[in-house]
């Protein structure tokens, strides 16, 4: 994880965007605070994904789900 403002961002925007291909996170700071994070696609990609399976893995429930559904067509009737 390397760490950059965002005048250092600026001025040398290709060596962080070959060091964030490489699959180094760039925390980016203005005034000291994070404002951003540089990540190379496919870490993006890997974190959503893994973030979905996990919350549909865990949380999604086909019976009480179809049930749900059932009850509501019911109460339509």
């Amino acid at each position: 994880m390397l760490t950059a403002t965002a005048t250092e961002i600026q001025n040398n925007f290709g060596k962080f965007l070959q060091a964030a291909q490489s699959g180094n996170e760039i925390i980016i700071l203005k005034n000291g605070v994070e404002v951003a994070r540089l990540i190379s696609k496919q870490r993006a990609v890997n974190f959503l994904t893994d973030s979905l399976l996990g919350v549909l893995h865990d949380d999604y429930d086909e019976k009480a789900i179809r049930a749900e559904r059932i009850a509501e067509h019911e109460s339509f009737d």
